[in-house]
């Protein structure tokens, strides 16, 4: 637990204060109503200024967590046969840079996302302002007949960010926002350019693997070859032991690998 809640970090009081001034001379707030999020966030620390500015404060102990996780997973890219494909960034502020990009460019692909405010650097530290949603639940807090219905559409959106040469790099269910029974995306990072195609079949073993102990791997997959063809969807089965490996995925990697062979033998792609 010591070791956990080194790697997490904290944000002195003093630092949290002046980054919350700094929200209220920005936008011109004449007072602050500050509600820390309960989330298991390694990368940075996230609160609500008045419940409409969600902030997040990356220090640079989160970089350099997000520089060991970038180096953890790219080892798993490799033992996958392919070669690393996750990006880290230099600063705090360069990390809040990406995800502000990252989510204009989901907006302008017609996906829903809170809207991107700013990114800027105080004391060192990134900073990050979106517009908050509020009375929002994650994916996997939704009733299981809710989690069916919206699930055509997570894979809809997903395929859409990879036609346009865009990859998640972080699919979790817990970076599925569902608010006004709209499904937004959050928490994108990073991947290199020339290594998009993996990326993308990692982004789907992501999702298979998140839906597969929601839905069941049947329906997960079905949902999923509504936009993916079948090639795509044994891309995707490539990455399975990779993502299992991961803390945040428990998923029954056979399951889906059933599915999906089950699909591609329909379509005689094996």
């Amino acid at each position: 637990m010591a070791f956990r809640r080194f790697l997490r970090g904290s944000v002195p009081w003093e630092h949290l204060e002046g980054v919350t001034r700094a929200v209220m001379e920005r936008y011109d707030e004449p007072s602050a109503r500050v509600t820390f999020l309960d989330a298991d966030n390694w990368l940075s620390t996230p609160f609500v200024v008045n419940d409409r500015w969600f902030v997040k404060v990356i220090t640079q102990q989160n970089s350099l967590v997000h520089g060991l996780l970038t180096r953890g997973r790219n080892l798993g890219a490799f033992s996958s046969g392919t070669e690393g494909f996750f990006e880290h960034f230099g600063t705090p502020y360069e990390m809040a840079q990406h995800e502000l990009a990252a989510t204009e460019r989901m907006r302008d692909l017609g996906i829903d996302a809170p809207e991107p405010v700013e990114a800027f650097e105080y004391e060192g530290m990134g900073v990050l302002v979106l517009s908050y949603l509020r009375d929002f639940e994650t994916l996997d807090d939704l009733p299981r007949e809710s989690i069916e219905r919206h699930t055509p559409t997570v894979f809809r959106d997903l395929h859409r960010m990879h036609e346009h040469g865009l990859a998640h790099g972080d699919f979790r269910c817990e970076n599925v926002l569902v608010a006004d029974d709209e499904v937004y995306f959050i928490d994108a990072t990073s991947v290199r350019e020339d290594a998009i195609a993996d990326a993308r079949a990692y982004d789907l073993a992501c999702a298979l693997g998140a839906l597969e102990p929601l839905v069941g791997a049947p329906l997960a997959v079905d949902a999923a070859s509504a936009v993916y063809d079948a090639s795509e969807l044994l891309a995707a089965e490539e990455f399975l032991d990779f993502v299992n490996l991961r803390p945040d995925h428990d998923f029954d990697a056979a399951a889906i690998r059933g599915a999906v062979e089950k699909r591609a033998l329909d379509n005689d792609v094996v």
